[in-house]
């Protein structure tokens, strides 16, 4: 179980590279729902199947691999865009920027105080590796859908948290994370609709149009 754990993480670290330096948003919205679902497993293959292990992994499988995903893609189609065109820093430049920060995580996670049990995991470094990706997607990218997939990836970063203290977390602390996501999804999903009909563009640059 551990080894298919430590698999599935750098799988995750693989697709936020692949999600960093891809223009097609399609390809990079089923990435990060591959990588949602990729997330879903890890309760059951770190703490077996329990109850509380399946019911977790089955919420993140129909949220972050099913059913956002889902609502990104008919959001998508509906504004007809394909491509995030004209990113702030070039899709090169942003992956060098990923190779630096997931570095970073490997070693900043060497000098953390760990319990025994996950020292010398992929856990704590795919948590911050995907937070910090999940942050330079926002900051670099200028579709309001993408900066909506960064927001996707911090939560995962911060789900691979959570997995680790499932057991001790409370399931009303977890629902209202997802809750969360969700809120953060259809406020999204509102301001995409408002720029599309007033601007015929989802650049954000555009939001600065609205000042007085």
């Amino acid at each position: 179980m551990f080894g298919l754990s430590n698999l599935c993480l750098l799988l995750v670290i693989l697709l936020n590279f692949f999600t960093l330096g891809s223009s097609r948003l399609v390809a990079c919205i089923r990435a990060v729902a591959l990588q949602g679902a990729l997330l879903a497993l890890l309760p059951i293959l770190l703490h077996g199947f329990s109850p509380h292990a399946v019911l977790l992994a089955t919420i993140a499988l129909l949220l972050k691999g099913i059913f956002i995903p889902w609502l990104l893609l008919r959001a998508m189609n509906e504004v007809r865009i394909r491509r995030d065109v004209e990113p702030l820093i070039g899709y090169v430049p942003t992956l060098i920027l990923g190779a630096l920060i997931t570095a970073a995580a490997f070693i900043f996670a060497d000098f953390l105080p760990l319990q025994p049990q996950h020292q010398g995991g992929l856990f704590i470094p795919t948590a911050l590796a995907t937070l910090s990706a999940g942050f330079l997607l926002l900051m670099t990218r200028r579709k309001a859908i993408t900066q909506v997939l960064g927001y996707l990836m911090l939560e995962n970063g911060i789900f691979v948290f959570g997995i680790l203290l499932s057991e001790a977390m409370p399931l009303l602390v977890e629902a209202g994370v997802l809750l969360d996501l969700l809120v953060g999804i259809f406020v999204m999903g509102i301001v995409m609709n408002h720029i599309n009909r007033e601007f015929s563009s989802l650049n954000t640059e555009r939001l600065s149009a609205l000042k007085e």
